[in-house]
């Protein structure tokens, strides 16, 4: 199973950079219900809604589940000691944890060209 975080929908919706190598995944797609939610928000064309609902209706949704959402807190705790962030860096990291966990509680592999924050969750 493959999950793409936002950062990909995004590159890819914006200069159709990954477009081949998303097709090429197939069956295995899943969505993350965080990384739907994010495009959701920023979606501003109705071309942009279009593709949100064609990947609703051609992937199956995983959620990130109860232990997932208490154990982000616990991961966004210990980054907050280790590097000391504030607030809004946390917040803004809040969302890519959630995905992270969620893809490690299905097996799923995380695909994403935001690899420097996902490499500090990761650690």
């Amino acid at each position: 199973m493959v999950i793409f975080d936002s950062s990909i929908y995004v590159d890819d919706l914006r200069i159709g950079r990954f477009s081949d190598r998303i097709a090429a995944v197939g069956d295995l797609v899943r969505n993350s219900s965080v990384v739907l939610a994010e495009l959701w928000r920023g979606a501003t064309r109705s071309a942009e809604e279009r593709f949100l609902n064609w990947l609703v209706d051609h992937y199956p949704v995983l959620t990130p589940t109860q232990n997932n959402w208490i154990e982000s807190g616990q991961v966004l705790k210990r980054l907050q000691a280790n590097h000391g962030f504030e607030a809004k860096k946390l917040r803004d990291l809040h969302f890519d944890v959630l995905i992270a966990l969620t893809a490690r509680s299905h097996g799923a592999r995380l695909i994403t060209s935001n690899r420097v924050e996902f490499e500090l969750i990761h650690k």
